[in-house]
């Protein structure tokens, strides 16, 4: 699909709008990869400062427990600290657990840190470990990240800094799992006092997400939601501490002001960058654009409990008829490559010897007609405050006109889509998911199983038993060759049912001044800022 004069001025009229929207959140495409330092670092490095991010989207929650989404995430991950972590080759490395081992087939020992502690001064030990795991797997807390845990059967402290981890099955991702932010330790005194408040008529997760209490390198401070989140240096911590006083996370949904206080000193970071704004900052004397692949994948997803999109020759036709060549230069100006699936190069289990589904009006046409709905419908499509999706969208608009279906487009605020996707209410939405573990079943098992409907990630509504069964293999099986075997199925069992339109992975973009050294982000869109300096 070329891009037309109309197209294309329908498609900058519609970002000029975005820079105006007011809404509080929405985030990058969501949820490992090659990293830079970001900025030429130029003068004298010192320690402290007040280091300030302009991000486009507000945090949902602070608990890890309790969020699906980047935005939420890039700011846990600097308040919470994970059993293992994660280097820049996406190899494990210790993190809170300084060591372990696989006792058998089953079961792995931990040996934790020893002289850490809460922000609160409670002690980080075996049973905290515990506490943590026992509460992101109580089904009555019904958190949206319980999947990446559910095969753990027992959670045990052998002694005081001595923890058993026991799975229903071998499960081979287990410490990759154990890496990724949701399972941030909290402080066992939150909680408890969670619970309490659980007990009182409270939403679960509120009390931690109102407080939140971990062992990082920085502290909580305050929150002035769809404004601003302040984190302190955490004076105190078991390691080594981060070089600056406090960062600072504003909100601020126009772009054009995110570059402007990027040029003019009043921030150190923003996030993200448009496309057609990196070589204004490039050029601008005093900041950088810093790209970092990603393994997040933008996506049109479909209802497939709502009619017509519940016949999977709706959902191949409307695929069929996105140009994705088109979005990647007309919108995101090369800075993604297409997706053939929902997996990104790089990630375990990915495959591109599939049949994939490719730009192609006429099999759209005929596809549509096959269906019976040649006459077309009329539908919506969704999207919240990310520029690119609201670009998207109207091509996309523009595309299924020429198959007769009328598509009217709604921006939602991203709490709200959020909360709406999650209870069905859409026809059609865009949305992102990355992959923060590196591995197949993060990313399928969320997306596509029927047990994740709904806020777990499976907002598309899909249930197929043959695609469940081969997830739960995937999730069994210990050798990788037999797990890639089982992965590219999958891929090609989605790619034929379509139950959503596979567009791209893009590159982040971030905006670093030149007096900003040493901050990362990973390929599932998380910053790292504990090494990060500001020169003087």
């Amino acid at each position: 699909m070329a891009l037309s004069k109309k197209t294309v001025w329908t498609v900058l009229s519609l970002l000029m709008l975005a820079l105006f929207l007011t809404a509080c959140a929405g985030g990058s495409d969501t949820s490992e990869g090659d990293t830079d330092e970001g900025g030429s670092g130029t003068g004298e490095e010192a320690q402290g400062g007040d280091l300030i991010l302009a991000v486009l989207s507000d945090a949902s929650s602070l608990d890890p427990h309790g969020a699906n989404d980047v935005p939420s995430s890039v700011v846990q991950e600097n308040i919470f600290e994970t059993l293992v972590e994660t280097d820049e080759n996406s190899e494990i490395i210790p993190g809170l657990a300084e060591s372990w081992e696989a006792v058998d087939e089953l079961t792995w020992s931990f040996k934790l840190q020893e002289g850490v502690t809460f922000h609160d001064g409670e002690a980080f030990n075996a049973e905290a470990v515990k506490m943590n795991l026992d509460r992101i797997r109580d089904e009555e807390l019904g958190s949206p990240r319980a999947n990446l845990f559910a095969m753990i059967t027992n959670v045990e402290a052998v002694s005081e800094y001595e923890l058993e981890i026991t799975t229903e099955y071998p499960f081979s991702p287990l410490l990759s799992h154990l890496s990724h932010s949701s399972g941030g330790m909290i402080s066992p005194a939150s909680i408890e006092a969670d619970y309490e408040a659980i007990a009182a008529g409270e939403d679960p997760f509120s009390v931690v997400s109102r407080n939140p209490v971990g062992t990082g390198y920085f502290k909580f401070e305050s929150w002035n939601p769809g404004s601003e989140i302040r984190l302190t240096k955490n004076e105190d911590y078991w390691g080594e501490g981060a070089n600056v006083d406090s960062v600072a996370f504003r909100v601020v949904p126009d772009s054009q002001v995110r570059a402007a206080d990027l040029e003019t000193g009043n921030v150190h970071i923003i996030d993200p960058v448009q496309p057609n704004e990196v070589e204004r900052i490039e050029s601008s004397g005093v900041a950088s654009v810093l790209r970092t692949p990603s393994s997040s994948l933008a996506y049109l997803g479909f209802n497939v409990q709502k009619e017509p999109f519940d016949d999977p020759l709706v959902r191949r036709a409307i695929s069929y008829a996105i140009d994705r060549e088109a979005i990647i230069s007309g919108i995101y100006e090369d800075y993604a490559i297409p997706a053939i699936g929902p997996l990104a190069p790089g990630i375990f289990g990915y495959t591109d010897d599939i049949d994939t589904i490719e730009y192609n009006m006429d099999e759209a046409k005929s596809l549509l007609a096959e269906a019976g709905m040649e006459e077309g419908f009329a539908t919506t499509i969704w999207t919240n405050d990310n520029p690119q999706r609201q670009a998207i969208a109207v091509l996309v608009q523009e595309a299924l006109a020429e198959l007769n279906i009328e598509a009217s487009i709604e921006v939602l605020e991203f709490g709200a889509y959020l909360d709406q996707t999650a209870a069905g209410e859409h026809d059609m939405f865009i949305l992102g998911y990355s992959n923060p573990t590196g591995d197949a079943d993060y990313q399928m098992y969320g997306l596509f199983h029927t047990e994740q409907i709904g806020n777990p990630g499976n907002r598309s509504f899909y249930s197929d038993s043959e695609v469940d069964e081969l997830l739960d293999e995937g999730r069994r099986a210990t050798d990788p060759e037999e797990r890639e075997v089982i992965y590219a199925e999958v891929a090609q069992l989605l790619t034929d049912d379509a139950p959503m339109a596979f567009l791209l992975h893009q590159e982040y973009l971030n905006g670093i001044a030149d007096t900003v050294s040493g901050f990362e982000i990973d390929s599932a869109g998380i910053y790292k800022l504990k090494d990060v300096s500001i020169s003087q």
